[in-house]
């Protein structure tokens, strides 16, 4: 949104109920535009969206773009499920009675669906517990984490313990044996690559070895992914699903012949951590917004509510920031605050008690479980307004 319009959406909001949540739908469409010109399908990661409408919006306007949709609990795929979605990719594993019971369900239902697994004890489990007649499809997640000195460096996330073909095709083996499911496909996630802004404004001495590290890896996972998948076919298996990537590396790896379809979805709302990143970027779309409430001294005001503070390594860059009015900064000793946020403010911005401030969150979809709806606006207007995962129930973990 241009000046104008933010103006404009910032007097209007001061009719709504504050805190609230906003997403440019305009932003939105470009953005998705951007994933779907990448060149391969693009599979939605669902905990960075949690807005039902914002997944049909994105994926009714490009049908044969999208294969589906990451999900990251069996709750939350059952409720998708429910409401007219289909081709699931849990991308992490559950074994509690409770959810395997909603997964065959799923299952039962002709829905297509597959689940992560990276070990032999998991598919044990699985075995011991699913009594459906239908097979389930499990997806192999590969480590494509970065391991240095015998893994006594370690960048990437800490998921799956299976690292080379032959574990692959013994999990694979092991599939087969049981009569109850089906080798569906492989993962590969770099997380040390997507995952690692290397422009980061907070870290600036460490952005140069955080782009060596991004670049030197994804070589890495690119020789990886095409050794699994070279070896796995060898052994006469078809490889259907290959899923890799993430929002911040889909420009490195939308060429890569090994995966069949990348993982995004971050990209859709880009929060301000995706301003950091070196090789790709994408227009802000979502924001949230707080009312002033008090100013306590010249050139201070503060604003009701506001702390959400992203998960991951905590940081600064975990922290939300004013977006507009330009130049607004956050006090160091107070940051977001449960209940108050106080700003600096510039000498050629004036705020009043009643003003509206937007801000952007530092991650996609957390900001949703805040709230119960969205307000979608065109042109500095609010044109509609959704529930999100929240407002309509559906249970998250």
């Amino acid at each position: 949104m241009n000046q104008s319009k933010t103006d404009k959406l910032r007097h209007l909001l001061k009719e709504e109920h504050l805190p609230a949540v906003i997403i440019d739908l305009d932003a939105l469409d470009r953005n998705a535009e951007m994933l779907v010109n990448f060149g391969k399908p693009v599979r939605l990661a669902t905990k960075s969206i949690r807005v039902t409408e914002v997944l049909k919006r994105v994926t009714s306007r490009h049908p044969e773009k999208f294969s589906g949709f990451m999900t990251y609990s069996i709750q939350e795929t059952l409720a998708l499920a429910d409401a007219g979605f289909d081709d699931f990719l849990l991308a992490y594993p559950t074994l509690q009675t409770s959810d395997l019971s909603a997964l065959q369900k799923i299952v039962d239902t002709g829905k297509k669906f597959s689940m992560v697994v990276d070990s032999l004890a998991q598919i044990d489990l699985l075995n011991k517990n699913w009594s459906s007649s239908n097979r389930l499809g499990l997806v192999i997640e590969v480590d494509g984490s970065l391991r240095l000195l015998g893994g006594m460096i370690h960048l990437g996330v800490r998921r799956s313990g299976v690292r080379t073909p032959k574990q692959v095709l013994s999990l694979i083996e092991k599939m087969d044996s049981t009569q109850k499911f089906k080798f569906a496909g492989l993962m590969v996630y770099e997380a040390q690559v997507a995952g690692l802004t290397d422009k980061n404004p907070f870290k600036s001495l460490l952005n140069p070895i955080a782009n060596m590290v991004r670049v030197w890896s994804q070589k890495g996972v690119i020789k990886l992914r095409a050794q699994i998948k070279s070896f796995i076919q060898s052994k006469g298996y078809t490889i259907s699903l290959f899923n890799g990537g993430g929002s911040g590396n889909l420009n490195w790896i939308a060429r890569e012949e090994s995966l069949t379809e990348l993982a995004a979805g971050s990209a859709l709302y880009c929060p301000h951590l995706f301003d950091y990143y070196s090789n790709i970027h994408f227009e802000p779309a979502c924001f949230f917004a707080l009312q002033v409430t008090r100013s306590s001294d010249p050139g201070f005001v503060t604003c009701q509510g506001g702390g959400y503070v992203a998960s991951g390594e905590p940081g600064w860059d975990r922290v939300a920031v004013p977006f507009d009015p330009p130049g607004l900064k956050l006090v160091n000793t107070e940051g977001t605050g449960e209940v108050q946020t106080p700003l600096t403010v510039p000498a050629n911005v004036s705020l009043d008690p009643g003003d509206v401030v937007l801000f952007r969150h530092a991650k996609a979809g957390e900001i949703m479980e805040r709230f119960n709806e969205v307000l979608f606006v065109q042109d500095g207007k609010v044109v509609d307004r959704a529930k999100t995962y929240r407002g309509l129930g559906i249970q998250t973990y």
